[in-house]
């Protein structure tokens, strides 16, 4: 038996990767345990294990008494001077109990404690190792279904993508890839070990940490985001660097970036917007592609009054109320939209609209398109002449221009005024 258990020990610690002496307390545990019902002891009784020949000792502290009352708690006077000579009544020895034969009942007790303690001490390493993975990205593949819960092998260790954590309307299949964010661990009790998610707003930020070399080089901040999961979101960024275009960078050359962002969350529709600390400006663009007729604040009230065209109405609510409901939760204001008569309209002659219109203007040109027309305004070539008196070095230094490309813009703005 001592060197079965010597050979369980070496393997448990060298395939299971649980230290020895864990392995030991629990067996202790399990074996003290076993003792207890096996000679009826109350007292404490402690477990002794000799690591080189494998073998287990038990014994309990007992009173040194003249007469017993309680042999399950008492030594008498003469038994005890066997063990330790210099002992007198009221002293507190220890008294070996090992038992000859645990018996069928102590083995199995000791087998189930085992067997238990093992799978939490497993449990307690795969956490210790997963803790610095919280609130990231986690990639793995489905190994089973069970009501709706899809549970997820991620090397070392199962979690569970629960089934109010999945994005609406989305099904998968065993052996699916799929990319989760680890959102919280259970180093104790029964259950999985790992919770993740795909409808929390950490899994599209971290999503665009992954995507965006901008922002996980702090070059570019998101400031906020709001979400419906499987619908729609709204993110804003901003910048310190002024040759930076924050939006620019979150979307990429000819959308590249934010496709990808959009696939993972299964066609979920994201709006990415620049951020401002003037509010008029933020609630403008949080409200886009919707164009505004006017804007008010109301601080007092925490409101933001907006006006609309009726054929801008729609498009400024959204669908069941999502661009309104998100722009709000974006920006952090009550935001009423209510309808204008054409005629009411008032020509806006704030800096933001001055910028949408240059956009608008200079993304109809053939060949330069709304994306370049976006970095180009928001980096100071605000019209077809400012294009045209650029050198092409100055355009092709823009993020995602290059010299090729900025060639085509020049080309195109020059054409345009030969039209």
């Amino acid at each position: 038996m001592s060197n079965e258990i010597i050979q369980i020990f070496e393997y448990l610690e060298n395939e299971r990767g649980i230290d020895r002496e864990t392995l030991i307390d629990l067996l202790k545990k399990s074996l003290r345990e076993a003792a207890r019902k096996s000679i009826q002891q109350t007292r404490e009784i402690e477990v002794k294990f000799d690591e080189r020949t494998g073998t287990f000792r038990c014994w309990a502290k007992l009173f040194v008494v003249d007469k017993i009352t309680n042999p399950s708690e008492e030594i008498l006077l003469s038994e005890a001077r066997k063990i330790n000579p210099a002992a007198v009544c009221g002293d507190e020895v220890a008294c070996e109990v090992t038992p000859e034969d645990f018996g069928r009942i102590a083995a199995q007790a000791a087998k189930q404690t085992i067997t238990m303690g093992l799978r939490q001490a497993e449990k307690r390493n795969v956490c210790e190792s997963f803790k610095d993975h919280l609130n990231q990205l986690l990639n793995g593949i489905v190994v089973r279904i069970e009501r709706g819960d899809i549970y997820i092998n991620f090397g070392q260790a199962e979690g569970v993508l629960r089934s109010v954590d999945k994005i609406p309307g989305e099904i998968y299949d065993l052996g699916d890839h799929i990319t989760v964010l680890l959102t919280s661990i259970n180093p104790e009790g029964t259950g999985p070990s790992l919770y993740v998610s795909r409808v929390a707003d950490d899994f599209v930020l971290r999503l665009f940490e992954r995507e965006v070399a901008e922002i996980s080089s702090g070059l570019v901040e998101i400031k906020g985001l709001a979400r419906v999961p499987g619908c729609r979101s709204k993110i804003d960024v901003a910048t310190t660097q002024p040759r930076i275009d924050p939006v620019g960078a979150c979307v990429g050359l000819r959308g590249t970036r934010v496709k990808t962002i959009v696939r993972e969350l299964g066609g979920e529709k994201i709006d990415i917007i620049t951020w401002d600390k003037d509010i008029k400006v933020y609630v403008t663009n949080a409200l886009k592609p919707a164009k505004l007729a006017s804007l008010e604040v109301d601080e007092a009230n925490g409101v933001i009054r907006v006006k609309v065209t009726e054929d801008q109405f729609s498009l400024s609510v959204g669908k069941k109320g999502q661009n309104v409901r998100l722009a709000a939760n974006l920006t952090g204001w009550k935001i009423d939209i209510s309808k204008v008569e054409t005629q009411e309209v008032e020509e806006p002659c704030d800096f933001a609209e001055q910028v949408r219109r240059a956009i608008e203007s200079m993304g109809a040109v053939p060949g330069i398109g709304l994306e370049a027309a976006e970095l180009l305004v928001n980096n100071g070539f605000a019209s077809i002449d400012g294009i045209l008196a650029a050198e092409v070095d100055d355009i092709a230094a823009l993020e995602g221009i290059g010299r090729e490309r900025a060639k085509e813009i020049i080309e195109a703005a020059a054409a345009s005024l030969e039209q």
